[in-house]
């Protein structure tokens, strides 16, 4: 029977645009996407920096690489690659798996697995760096 439920309906009309407004604000992403940028920009020289010095040293010893790494600068753009490098996939992993894992609880031991794992495999390979040219 129509019209018998006592509960009043409300019809509440609002615009596209205040629907949109609970869902979030448009700039919550915006300092992880300049982030990600400013990492992808500082690996480009970074990248060929290191690619053009082990094709230098191919074939060279271990000691040569090591002589390598005593130099300070070598050494501050070996650890600014190892940060960049390790901080820009941490960042691009979570936002692979934020769009395309949906159960909540996945997606978030994923996305601390993820941060916690980048953050050990950039410690070790930082102490790794520093013990070689130090």
């Amino acid at each position: 029977m129509a019209g018998s439920d006592p509960t009043p309906q409300v019809v509440i009309r609002r615009s596209q645009l205040g629907r949109a407004r609970g869902l979030g604000s448009a700039r919550a992403g915006s300092g992880h996407w300049w982030v990600q940028r400013v990492t992808a920009l500082a690996l480009v020289p970074l990248s060929l920096w290191f690619i053009a010095n082990m094709m230098r040293m191919e074939g060279s010893g271990a000691e040569t690489v090591a002589r390598w790494l005593h130099g300070p600068v070598s050494l501050v753009l070996l650890l600014c690659l190892i940060i960049a490098s390790f901080w820009h996939m941490a960042l691009g992993l979570c936002v692979v798996i934020e769009d395309y894992v949906h159960r909540e609880s996945a997606r978030l031991a994923l996305v601390l697995a993820v941060r916690g794992g980048s953050v050990v495999l950039a410690l070790l390979c930082t102490v790794a760096a520093l013990r070689l040219g130090l």
